[in-house]
This record gives C-alpha cells, sequence and structure tokens, in this order.
C-alpha cells in the first residue's frame, strides 16, 4: 500500500469556553519539514507537537496551525506595549517612506503577533491533554487523506510499469528482426565496396559475431525486466513509506532504457524506447509525492 505526501487533515474541539482547532496541510518533500504556527501558550509543548507529527506522518512539508479561542467570558490578556511601540515605529516609518496611508493603526497593530497574549503563560495538563487529542484527530484525518490519494498513486504506477513491460516485449519481438537487417546491411555494402568474392567468409563471421555482440541488448532488457518486477514487489510491500526506494528503482530502470536505446541502431525499436521513456517520466512524477 502507498500513501501520498499530500493531504490535509482537520479537526475541532470544546471543553467550556474554549475551542481547539487544528488544521494541516501537507505536500511533498524530501525530508520532514514543518511550518508551526500556535498559540504562545503552546511554547512548552512545541517539541512534543512536532515528534507527534513527525512519528505520524514521517516525511513532507507541513503547514500546521493551532488555535486556541475563549467563547463567551475570555482569559485575561496582557498587551506588550513595548512591542506595539516597536511595530508602530516601524510601521510608520515604511509608510511615510512608501507615502501610504496610515489608516487604523490601533487596530492593525493588535492583531500583529504577540502583542497580545493570554495573562495566564502556563496551560494546565488538562488543557494540553485536550490540545493533543485534538491534533491527533486532525493527524488521522490527514493520514486517511494521504491513504486515499496513495491508492490512486499506486495504481497509476502500475499502469506506467505495465506500459513499460509491454513496450520491452516490443523491443524483444523486433530484437532478432535487427540483427538480420543488420547482417545483411554489413554484407551488402562490403559486397558493393570490396565484391564478394573477395570477401573471406571465415573472418566476415567473425567480425560480424562481434559486431552483433557490441550491439546485443538482451542482458540490459533481462535487467530492465528484473528492476520492472522489483518495482510492482515493492508496490505490494506493507511498508507505507517507500518513496525513495521507488525513485531508486526507476533511476536503475531509466538507465536501462537509455542503453537499450543507444545500442539498439534500429528505428523500429527507437520508437518503443521512446515510448518507455515517456512512461518512465510519468512514474517519476508520481514518485515523488509518494511517502
Amino acid at each position: 500500500m502507498l500513501k501520498s505526501m499530500t493531504g490535509f487533515g482537520r479537526a475541532e474541539s470544546a471543553r467550556g469556553e474554549t475551542s481547539i482547532v487544528v488544521e494541516i496541510k501537507s505536500l511533498n518533500g524530501k525530508q520532514f519539514e514543518v511550518n508551526l504556527k500556535f498559540s504562545p501558550l503552546l511554547r512548552p509543548y512545541e517539541f512534543d507537537i512536532r515528534a507527534l507529527m513527525q512519528q505520524t506522518l514521517q516525511r513532507g512539508t507541513l503547514d500546521a496551525t493551532i488555535n486556541i479561542r475563549q467563547n463567551g467570558a475570555t482569559r485575561p490578556v496582557v498587551i506588550n506595549t513595548d512591542l506595539a511601540k516597536y511595530y508602530y515605529q516601524s510601521i510608520t516609518m515604511l509608510a511615510n517612506q512608501l507615502e501610504l496611508p496610515q489608516g487604523d493603526m490601533l487596530n492593525v497593530l493588535m492583531k500583529l503577533p504577540e502583542v497580545v497574549s493570554p495573562a495566564t503563560e502556563q496551560m494546565t495538563e488538562e488543557e494540553w491533554k485536550d490540545v493533543e487529542d485534538t491534533l491527533r484527530q486532525a493527524l488521522t484525518d490527514l493520514d486517511t487523506h494521504r491513504q486515499d490519494e496513495g491508492l490512486m498513486l499506486e495504481a497509476d504506477l502500475q499502469t506506467r510499469i505495465d506500459n513499460i513491460d509491454a513496450y520491452m516485449q516490443k523491443v524483444r519481438e523486433l530484437d532478432p528482426l535487427r540483427k538480420d537487417r543488420i547482417r545483411q546491411r554489413l554484407e551488402g555494402l562490403l559486397a558493393e565496396h570490396v565484391g564478394k568474392e573477395n570477401v573471406d567468409s571465415n573472418r566476415l563471421e567473425q567480425e560480424l559475431i562481434f559486431y552483433l555482440e557490441k550491439l546485443d541488448i538482451s542482458e540490459e532488457l533481462s535487467r530492465l525486466e528484473n528492476h520492472l518486477r522489483y518495482f510492482k514487489e515493492i508496490l505490494k510491500d506493507a511498508d507505507s513509506a517507500k518513496g525513495k526506494k521507488l525513485g531508486f528503482v526507476l533511476q536503475e530502470i531509466g538507465r536501462e532504457i537509455n542503453t537499450t536505446g543507444s545500442k539498439a541502431n534500429d528505428a523500429g525499436i527507437q520508437q518503443w524506447v521512446v515510448l518507455m521513456k515517456d512512461e518512465l517520466e510519468k512514474a517519476k512524477e508520481q514518485v515523488l509525492n509518494v511517502l
């Protein structure tokens, strides 16, 4: 089973006058990277939040927001006047330089980060447990979306690999005919420029065997077939985090396809090679989204 790295998860909970809203958006990424926005009350728990997200999601580029809202009777707040003054001076200077109207400056200042913060800077264990449970629900929702998209990715990748396999079989069918054409072309050139009666048939046969061995693509096709089989085995593997492994196998598949094309020296085979390369590029694009 595959999992995608893209998805969205949301969860909301309420206890008394407090409501918690968690939203997480995930995109593809080589490592685990998270842009986390939350209430200052959660700063002591930032490491726990990041660890829980990485444990569940493993890899990807994440944008996560955890909002704690007070309904009805609100918790007392503190206004950081020094920070508000600093913001005011900086905004006023910028507005003057750009000759922009300053408008309702107070309303803007009150919305800037950490100008207004809860009077109580500590969260109780019970409140943290509510946040943690809500975060887990959002992560589960996101993980479900990843699984659903992973099913579509798996079906598409299976189709791409099956197509490459089918095109490879076409190359196998053309390969014996290609060798015969090469042999006939070389014999014709020798007969035309040297004369058939002047050709040493034994020496010619040795040279033809040597030349055809250099153009032989049977080993490339055998390795390509093995790589395709291994790719399908990885798709069926129970491990959900296998995007990097699939990417490595696609690199090997591409290497064998390129070598086959460079050694084929045949227009018919080249057409199937181009089709294989097209399917390979589509598969690479999809694997970038696999966890």
